[in-house]
């Protein structure tokens, strides 16, 4: 075997260990659940924003459960694209049809043209609130909470030192399309990328109203194509801290094809380069968990081709431990994550014999995937997000090149942008947000 050969196979098993490391580290966090919330007269008045541009699947179950929180002061703020929008009257009919008082429903009324149509949603939304309103929560038109979810969310509010909340998302492992398994796949690594650099989900997401003006998250908001992978770094500049809740993992139901997963990760990667808290880590996970993998599964086919079979045995030896122990993770961690869904609630999945051989052969194909994506995306300045282009010139140089309503027919373009990374587990890139508006 030659010395570069050698050196791929110990930079693979390497990133292993510590892959094992972290993902060690991370569910011991999982068993910090918080024990004893706040009473509710101490629970501040809170403003749940969600943000809609299309009909997803999951939409009236997504506002029946936010509609009936375990929370004694707080009203939902719903921003729709626009009118003629197909969530608007899914939106009027499922919250006329529960009876409820504390929802409020607008049209987007003004479609800002340098920063992406969910910012723009946000930013008239919280402009409207009043003093009364000491906290902020977020959440996307595809997460279905459980009745405990926004006291949860703002219980570690009280700190003063915390500025944020977040939680996760989690996909299930059971599409019944093999694209979908990319996304379980690729987030598997993100929930502990998130955890490691405090980077906010906007799918399930709680700010003190009084730092959003404090920090000027508004006017950052205001110029940028993604709501929350931006506020860790805003706020760590201003001393406060984002804190991740273990018991909000959000379970995502959602089935993905191939145009549309192709949309999103190219859009994931791009944000992810404009506003991760580390971009120098996307630099070091990409060549971790996308580059080495396929160098050494590359040196394998060649001593292949040129019979040098002990090479070959050395290095087959190599990839199918790391890609063993990759899906040896990922189990620990759906195991781990399916003790607190339950509890809550949220749909779990069961593991059987033929989802893990395909979770195997999604491992190296999740690999590839976004190596052709990051590829894709290294000349690309223009991104499509629900029917709709923008321009990137910058993080804070984002130009909507025209406004369209939505329309079944144009495609959703995936998911929404929040939660952006690259790599981990196999070079898993992070997953988008699943964008409150799906935007």
């Amino acid at each position: 075997m030659s010395d570069v050969e050698k050196f791929l196979c110990n930079s693979l098993l390497g990133w292993l260990a510590i892959q094992v490391v972290l993902t060690l580290v991370f569910l011991l966090s999982l068993y910090s659940n918080q024990k004893n919330l706040l009473p509710d007269d101490q629970l501040p008045k809170t403003a749940v924003i969600l943000c809609l541009r299309g009909a997803d699947p999951y939409l009236r179950q997504c506002l029946r459960a936010l509609s009936r929180q375990n929370y004694p002061e707080y009203e939902l703020k719903i921003v729709v694209d626009h009118q003629d929008d197909p969530s608007w009257n899914i939106a009027i009919d499922t919250v006329q049809g529960l009876g409820v008082t504390n929802v409020e429903i607008s049209p987007l009324r003004n479609v800002r043209n340098n920063c992406s149509l969910k910012c723009s949603s946000l930013v008239q939304a919280v402009s409207e609130l009043d003093d009364s309103y000491k906290v902020v929560a977020l959440a996307d038109s595809h997460t279905v909470v459980h009745p405990n979810w926004l006291r949860e969310l703002v219980h570690p509010l009280a700190d003063p030192k915390v500025g944020a909340t977040t939680g996760s998302c989690w996909y299930l492992p059971r599409g019944k399309k093999w694209w979908s398994l990319i996304p379980y796949i690729a987030n598997v690594s993100l929930v502990i990328q998130k955890y490691l650099f405090r980077m906010p989900w906007g799918g399930s997401l709680a700010i003190k109203t009084e730092v959003i003006h404090q920090t000027g998250l508004l006017n950052k908001w205001s110029v940028a194509l993604c709501e929350d992978i931006l506020i860790g770094s805003v706020l760590r500049k201003h001393k406060f801290k984002v804190k991740f809740v273990p018991s909000l993992f959000m379970v995502n139901r959602e089935e993905s094809d191939l145009p549309s997963l192709k949309d999103q990760i190219q859009r994931q990667l791009i944000s992810s380069r404009l506003y991760h808290p580390q971009p120098s880590a996307i630099i070091g996970d990409t060549i971790s968990s996308i580059l080495i993998p396929t160098l050494v599964l590359m040196c394998l086919l060649w001593e292949l081709f040129t019979s040098h079979w002990e090479n070959f045995a050395l290095l087959s030896g190599c990839y199918i431990s790391y890609t063993v122990g990759l899906l040896w993770l990922m189990l620990i961690l759906e195991q781990g994550v399916q003790q607190i869904t339950r509890d809550r609630l949220q749909p779990i999945a069961r593991i059987s014999f033929s989802t893990i051989l395909k979770l195997l052969i999604g491992i190296p194909l999740t690999q590839w995937i976004y190596g052709l994506g990051l590829l894709s995306t290294l000349g690309m300045s223009t991104v499509k997000w629900r029917g709709v282009s923008y321009r990137i010139q910058g993080p804070w140089n984002v130009r909507l090149e025209e406004y369209k309503p939505f329309r079944r027919a144009g495609g959703m373009g995936g998911r929404g942008a929040g939660e952006q990374g690259t790599g981990g587990q196999g070079g898993q890139g992070g997953q988008g947000g699943e964008g409150g508006q799906g935007r």
